[in-house]
């Protein structure tokens, strides 16, 4: 059974830094494209970040670029999401999300404050 569990999201201040993590159960992160949604109030599920299985670079919406990184831990099966220089636009549910499949975690709420 596929899961996607979500974690490390939280209140931080402008200008912090915060990492989520995606655990996946059921399959291996090794062989699948991942990627990083988020849905700010209001507004329509974005794409944030993705990365797949090849040595192919990891891709990310031009807001977030160089303040983002996805990375994929495949000894414990978890992808991150390393988020850095915070601002409170980037405040929204942030989604893990395998893309062969669409299956997607239950989200973590990312809040920053001004």
């Amino acid at each position: 059974q596929v899961q996607l569990v979500e974690s490390g999201g939280g209140l931080v201040q402008h200008g912090g830094s915060l990492r989520l993590s995606c655990r996946a159960s059921g399959f291996s992160i090794r062989s699948y494209g991942m990627s990083w949604y988020r849905r700010a109030p209001g507004k329509e599920r974005e794409l944030v970040a993705s990365i797949t299985t090849t040595t192919a670079s990891p891709t990310y919406t031009d807001s977030v670029k160089g303040r983002f990184t996805i990375s994929r831990d495949q000894a414990n099966n978890v992808v991150h999401l390393q988020m850095t220089s915070l601002k409170p636009e980037d405040s929204g549910v942030y989604y893990c999300f395998r893309q062969r499949g669409a299956f997607w975690g239950q989200g973590t709420q990312v809040t920053v404050s001004s």
